[in-house]
């Protein structure tokens, strides 16, 4: 497993990251490899499924459908038939 060493870590930053790593109930090494995995994960979807297919689509424009006309009244649902 590779090695990274950091250099250069200033003080705050340091304490900073100390306690965090208590609050979070890790190491600090523990901390630093969960902020960096978080850092480059892949990012989830930032819409659902059907965002994404609207998104696809909305540049063909509104499709235009013709509704055909009532020409009774609504009922209610017969589930004796």
């Amino acid at each position: 497993m590779p090695t990274l060493t950091i250099r250069g870590l200033d003080d705050e930053t340091h304490a900073r990251l100390r306690v965090q790593a208590a609050q979070h109930g890790r190491s600090m090494e523990a901390e630093v490899r969960a902020i960096l995995q978080a850092s480059v994960a892949p990012s989830a979807p930032a819409h659902g499924l059907g965002s994404r297919i609207h998104a696809r689509f909305a540049g063909l424009g509104e499709p235009e459908i013709e509704l055909p006309t009532r020409n009774e009244p609504p009922r209610a649902a017969d589930f004796e038939s």
